[in-house]
């Protein structure tokens, strides 16, 4: 299943589906059926079976949410330097162009905290804070902002 979060549930999310595994364990312990509990709590058959099987196994405590699939590689703070670290630009870490590109910032990572993680890992890391792709657009060296304003106040609206 996929999250749109770009790593996980929500704490939220993962307490509100927590409350539905309890109330389906209360229900074992009355001996309910499982199509009927899947029914009622507007979930799958399968997922029922799942946890009757843990509850079976341990009790009501083995219901409970186990947090997040995967925690980040890099804590809050981590990613702050990260941040301060990307904001100097690639030329500052010996790159010639001014593009960050996955595998870079993989490497900056590699170097600055001494951690081996994938590009996917980097790419869920900066997606799961707010970062996004970028194409950066392509412009002439001999742009002259001053004269393109102009064109398209006086020249622009006349061939519209």
């Amino acid at each position: 299943m996929r999250y749109t979060q770009g790593g996980g549930l929500t704490a939220e999310r993962r307490q509100f589906r927590e409350r539905i595994r309890y109330e389906a364990g209360e229900r074992f312990t009355r001996g309910d059926k499982n199509a009927v509990i899947a029914k009622d709590l507007r979930v799958s058959e399968r997922s029922v079976e799942r946890w009757r099987r843990a509850w079976r196994e341990g009790g009501m405590d083995a219901l409970a949410t186990a947090g997040p699939p995967k925690l980040p590689r890099l804590s809050d703070g981590q990613f702050a330097e990260l941040e301060k670290e990307l904001a100097l630009g690639p030329a500052e870490h010996g790159w010639e162009d001014q593009r960050w590109t996955l595998a870079r910032i993989r490497a900056v990572i590699a170097f600055r905290f001494r951690i081996d993680c994938s590009m996917a890992a980097v790419w869920r890391l900066l997606h799961r804070h707010g970062w996004s792709w970028q194409s950066p657009a392509r412009r002439a060296m001999e742009r002259d902002e001053h004269a393109v304003e102009l064109w398209k106040k006086d020249v622009w609206p006349q061939a519209e």
